[in-house]
């Protein structure tokens, strides 16, 4: 069954950002999610990064206890990280690559090719209760993968969508839109929810909104960003009337 809603999730990682360029307590992310979630949005996602550039493990505990709305938990598949969102026990864990020297999640997780590990990985969160999603490259495979070893949700990476449509590459920008919609199409097919992220804008959401099996965008950089000039509540509002009026 294909949603007619679509829901909106806030990544809020930027916010701790400025918090730690400066150090101290303030911006406060808790209240950056209080906010996101009285203007409309459906979710919150953190990403706790290994380094700790910007959400910290205090960060995960503290919105878990202030928000009524999921959150969705960014990690990288490893070790720490699975024992800190088994005590956090968020609403989702979205498993995302991650390397230290990267600026921001640069691809997709490879799942296929580790099936069995990730299998593994996942097993507790699932007998948990905690929804399972993987953030991946709109390539077969890797949707195909997602669906063999259970996870319940893929969230598409729309990065050179993005890029391509920022930089007026619009030829290539329809192609990899092309490719976005097809995968969404057979991750549907295969009984996966489907979500999409990464560099979404004003500008560019309206062709991904407009994907009848994306039920869940999560944008965090951007709005972060619109914050500065027209608050976060009015931001989130602006992506949610260009995202209804895209889905209508």
């Amino acid at each position: 069954m294909i949603a007619e809603k679509l829901r909106l999730g806030i990544n809020i990682d930027h916010v701790a950002t400025v918090r730690n360029a400066r150090g101290g307590a303030v911006p406060d992310p808790v209240r950056a999610a209080m906010i996101a979630q009285a203007a409309g949005a459906d979710g919150i996602t953190a990403h706790l990064r290994e380094d700790r550039r910007h959400i910290r493990d205090a960060d995960m505990a503290a919105i878990k206890d202030a928000i009524s709305i999921p959150l969705n938990f960014e990690m990288a598949a490893t070790a720490e990280m699975h024992k800190i969102a088994m005590a956090t026990k968020p609403h989702a864990v979205c498993l995302v690559p991650e390397r230290r020297e990267e600026r921001t999640t640069e691809g997709g997780l490879e799942v296929a090719g580790d099936d069995n590990r990730l299998t593994d990985y996942i097993g507790p969160f699932k007998e948990a209760g905690t929804r399972v999603s993987l953030f991946i490259a709109p390539d077969q495979r890797q949707v195909e993968a997602a669906a063999r070893i259970g996870a319940d949700i893929i969230e598409l990476h729309c990065g050179l969508y993005c890029d391509l449509h920022d930089e007026g590459r619009f030829d290539e920008r329809d192609a990899e839109l092309g490719r976005l919609t097809a995968m969404a199409t057979h991750a549907h097919g295969l009984g996966l929810e489907v979500h999409a992220g990464h560099g979404l804008s004003y500008d560019n959401v309206s062709p991904i909104a407009a994907l009848p099996e994306v039920v869940e965008l999560n944008i965090g950089h951007f709005l972060i960003g619109e914050a500065i000039f027209r608050g976060l509540d009015a931001s989130i509002q602006e992506m949610r009337r260009v995202m209804d009026a895209a889905r209508a």
